[in-house]
């Protein structure tokens, strides 16, 4: 599909970007190393100031679905398996039902169209939200908040966003804050480790928050990290939990 503006043509190069990007392929699942396991975010206290980068983790506890929920309403993974994992991409034009539901099940396919969006719309910043927010105006986090994420929650709750999931360009630059001595990723799966990379070779401290799965069906499924190496730091808590507890541990030590 191609869209353009009236009495306007983008240049080729303009329009060759989305593709040039497309064109590094599809993911490839990274090898972790052997992370260190923390009981908490205590460890950020020795790590002050630091920045955050943010994944889903953070828009599901506001109650909007997973990044591969929309990959299922557009038919970019099938559906067969249970697993995440088993969320194969459709590459073959015969195995896309897209457009087949768009024609047969219109009513059905233009709500699931827009169920990402509503719940953007209708989501509120979390209390993990809010404790970025007291962390960054504490001065403890710096810079902006690293996103991969759309629904702009962290700005509504007052902080600085610098978007990640560009289609122009394939990793964007960063703004790093000079002195900042760790990069907090909360809740992020997706496929934009060499943001981490970079913090690594910038002598950064990498801290993982993240639960390593989630509840489904009253069970608990895990959904290891692939992005922590050697040296790193996990901690397996939710971003309700951690960040608040981080905000408090921090206040009881300035007095």
């Amino acid at each position: 599909m191609q869209i353009a503006s009236v009495s306007y043509a983008p240049p080729p190069s303009v329009r060759q970007l989305p593709w040039n990007v497309l064109s590094t392929g599809i993911r490839c699942k990274d090898r972790p190393g052997t992370p260190t396991r923390v009981p908490d975010l205590s460890v950020l206290a020795d790590l002050l100031p630091f920045q955050v980068e943010i994944g889903c983790g953070t828009s599901v506890e506001a109650g909007i679905p997973p990044l591969h929920r929309l990959h299922e309403i557009y038919r970019v993974t099938d559906r067969q398996g249970h697993e995440l994992r088993e969320h194969c991409f459709t590459l073959s034009p015969t195995a896309d039902t897209l457009l087949h539901e768009v024609l047969t099940e219109p009513e059905e396919k233009t709500a699931e169209f827009v169920e990402m969006f509503r719940a953007c719309f209708l989501a509120e910043p979390t209390p993990a939200m809010w404790a970025l927010k007291e962390l960054m105006d504490a001065g403890h986090l710096v810079g902006p908040v690293i996103t991969n994420n759309f629904d702009v929650l962290a700005a509504r709750a007052g902080l600085d966003e610098y978007f990640m999931r560009r289609y122009d360009q394939a990793v964007p630059d960063v703004e790093w804050v000079d002195g900042a001595k760790a990069l907090l990723v909360v809740g992020l799966h997706a496929d934009r480790r060499k943001v981490q990379a970079r913090a690594r070779a910038r002598g950064m401290q990498v801290v993982y928050l993240d639960p390593e799965g989630f509840w489904r069906d009253d069970q608990f499924m895990p959904y290891p990290l692939e992005g922590p190496q050697d040296g790193d730091l996990v901690c397996r808590a939710t971003a309700a939990e951690a960040l608040p507890a981080l905000v408090n541990l921090l206040k009881q030590q300035a007095g």
